[in-house]
C-alpha cells in the first residue's frame, strides 16, 4: 500500500507492506516562514514539485518497486484544496497505470488511525473503545472511537483551534513560523505561574481558544501596541504562561470527557501532540487515573503519509475504494 499526503505544506510518502511500515518521506516546505504562515497556490507549486522524488523515494527505501502495490490510499480532505488536487490527481494518474484500486483518506480519519502504524508486529495499539484528543494548527477534537470506522466526535473547538493559539500568539511574540516549537522550547526555561490569562466557560466537551487569545494580546500592550520590550524581557515566561494555559484548557475537557464515557485508554494526535508540555501532561493524568495512554511518536504527529498508508490500509482489507470522479474536499469533520 503506497500512501500520499499532501494536505497543507508537507509532501508525504509512505509504503506499508502487511500492516508493517517500510517506509515515511516527508518533504517539508521552508517557502511559507517569511509569509508567517502557509499561503496556498505556493504550497500546491512545492507539492508539484515534490511528489515524484518523494514518492520515489518511498518506494526505494521500502525496497518495493511500482508493480508490487496493491492499492494506493491518498488525503482527500480536508485541507488546502489546491494541495489535495496534487496529491489526488497524482494518485490517479498512478492507479491508473498500474491498474491497481485508490483508496481516500480523510486526514483527521488519519490522525486517529496514527496510533496503528506499526514498524513491526510487536508495537502495541490501543483497544477499542478509546478516546482520542486530536489536536492540530486547525482542529481541536474530542473523539470516541469505537472502532477503524466507527467514530463520534463529542467535543470541538467552536473558534480557534489549539495549534492555532500557539502559532497566533507566538506571531504576536515576533517568533518565527510556526510557532509552536518555539513557544514549547522558550516555555522550558519560563515561569508558567508568572501570567494568568483568560480561560472559556464553554458547556459540555467544546473547546474555544479565541477569548485566551485576546487575554494574551492584551497582557504585551502598551496603550494601544504590542510593547516590543516587554514582549523581550518576559518571553519565557510569557511562553510558559500560555503554554500552561493552553493545557489546562485541554485536559479539562479531556477529563470530562473520560469521566462521562469512562473508557480506559486515551491516545493523542495532530500536530500539537509533539508539544513536550501536552505530552507529559496527558501522560501524568492516565497514570493518576490508572488509565492507558497513547502518544505518538512524534515523527507520527505532524502530517504524514505513514497514517494515510495505515488508514487506506484498513479500508483496503474492507473493500473500500474510491472511484475515479471523486473530488477533494477542503472541510469535513470525522
Amino acid at each position: 500500500m503506497l500512501g500520499i499526503e499532501s494536505s497543507c505544506d508537507d509532501t508525504s510518502a509512505a509504503v506499508v507492506v502487511d500492516g508493517i511500515l517500510r517506509s515515511n518521506i516527508i518533504a517539508s516546505q521552508s517557502v511559507h516562514e517569511e509569509y508567517g504562515g502557509v499561503v496556498p497556490e505556493l504550497a500546491s507549486r512545492a507539492h508539484q514539485q515534490n511528489i515524484v522524488p518523494v514518492v520515489d523515494a518511498a518506494l526505494r527505501h521500502a525496497g518495493v518497486t511500482p508493480a508490487d502495490l496493491s492499492a494506493i490510499a491518498f488525503t482527500r480532505g480536508p485541507g488546502l484544496l489546491g494541495s489535495l488536487l496534487v496529491g489526488t490527481s497524482f494518485a490517479k494518474g498512478l492507479s491508473l497505470a498500474l491498474r491497481v484500486p485508490i483508496v481516500d483518506v480523510n486526514h483527521l480519519h488519519g490522525h486517529v488511525l496514527a496510533h496503528f502504524i506499526r514498524q513491526n508486529e510487536a508495537d502495541p495499539v490501543p483497544e477499542f473503545p478509546f478516546l482520542c484528543m486530536l489536536v492540530s494548527g486547525g482542529n481541536s477534537q474530542l473523539i470516541l472511537v469505537r472502532d477503524c470506522f466507527d467514530m463520534e466526535v463529542i467535543g470541538r473547538t467552536i473558534d480557534d483551534a489549539a495549534g492555532e493559539a500557539f502559532d497566533k500568539c507566538a506571531k504576536v511574540m515576533g517568533l518565527p513560523y510556526p510557532g509552536g516549537p518555539h513557544i514549547d522550547r522558550l516555555a522550558a526555561e519560563g515561569d508558567a505561574t508568572r501570567f494568568d490569562f483568560a480561560k472559556p466557560r464553554i458547556p459540555g466537551l467544546d473547546y474555544s481558544f479565541s477569548g485566551l487569545k485576546t487575554s494574551f494580546l492584551y497582557t504585551l500592550r502598551d496603550e494601544t501596541k504590542v510593547n516590543p520590550d516587554f514582549v523581550r524581557e518576559n518571553m519565557p515566561d510569557l511562553a510558559a504562561s500560555l503554554q500552561r494555559t493552553i493545557i489546562e484548557i485541554l485536559m479539562g475537557k479531556l477529563s470530562r470527557a473520560v469521566k462521562e464515557t469512562g473508557v480506559t485508554t486515551v491516545a493523542i494526535g495532530g500536530g500539537v501532540s509533539a508539544n513536550s508540555g501536552v505530552r507529559k501532561a496527558v501522560a501524568d493524568f492516565c497514570a493518576d487515573k490508572g488509565i492507558t495512554a497513547f502518544i505518538p511518536p512524534r515523527a507520527f504527529t505532524t502530517d504524514n503519509a505513514a497514517m494515510v498508508a495505515t488508514a487506506g490500509y484498513f479500508k483496503y482489507l474492507k473493500g473500500e475504494f474510491c472511484p475515479y470522479n471523486a473530488v477533494p474536499y477542503a472541510r469535513v469533520t470525522i
